[in-house]
């Protein structure tokens, strides 16, 4: 009695192999993607010294009640075809010029600085080279960094035609 072998054919054409193969090569195609996309993506929100910022918290509520005190508030509006900021500070001070920092929520990157100029009465300027979208917050100090007095704070989504409020803030 003779028995036929059964026919088995080459790995290569079976399914198995390449199942698992395709599984591998999925999964490592996918991770490839996954750290490019994180490294041209980064978001750096996380200070360095966030201890050190945290213990300074004092000094920003001194800020806000300083500011209080003086009776400060702020109105800003932002011209989306030309450009210009225009921020109209009522209560006793009025220095020359002011620094408004616009902070993006998630990019720091997109972060700006401006230097705002007194023209008349309580009403500064400064022009932006371009129009602001999305959703910003702004912090507007008679000198630059922490070394201010006092800080006057407020959120905004442009672009608006509406006044955006400044007020004492952190």
């Amino acid at each position: 009695m003779s028995m036929d072998p059964e026919y088995i054919p080459p790995w290569y054409k079976q399914f198995w192999p390449w199942f698992l193969i395709g599984l591998v090569a999925s999964s490592v195609i996918f991770s490839l993607v996954y750290l490019v996309v994180s490294i041209h993506y980064y978001d750096g929100t996380v200070e360095q010294d966030y201890y050190t910022q945290g213990l300074a918290i004092n000094e920003q509520l001194a800020k806000q009640e300083h500011a209080e005190t003086l009776g400060l508030a702020a109105s800003l509006r932002a011209d989306p075809r030309t450009g210009d900021i225009v921020v109209d500070l009522a209560g006793g001070q009025h220095p020359e010029t002011l620094y408004l920092t616009l902070i993006f929520p998630t990019e720091s990157d997109r972060d700006r600085s401006l230097v705002l100029d007194h023209v008349h009465k309580g009403r500064y300027v400064a022009t932006l080279d371009r129009a602001l979208r999305y959703r910003w917050y702004l912090h507007l100090q008679p000198s630059p960094g922490n070394a201010a007095d006092w800080r006057l704070t407020g959120e905004a989504h442009f672009p608006t035609d509406a006044a955006i409020t400044l007020t004492p803030g952190i």
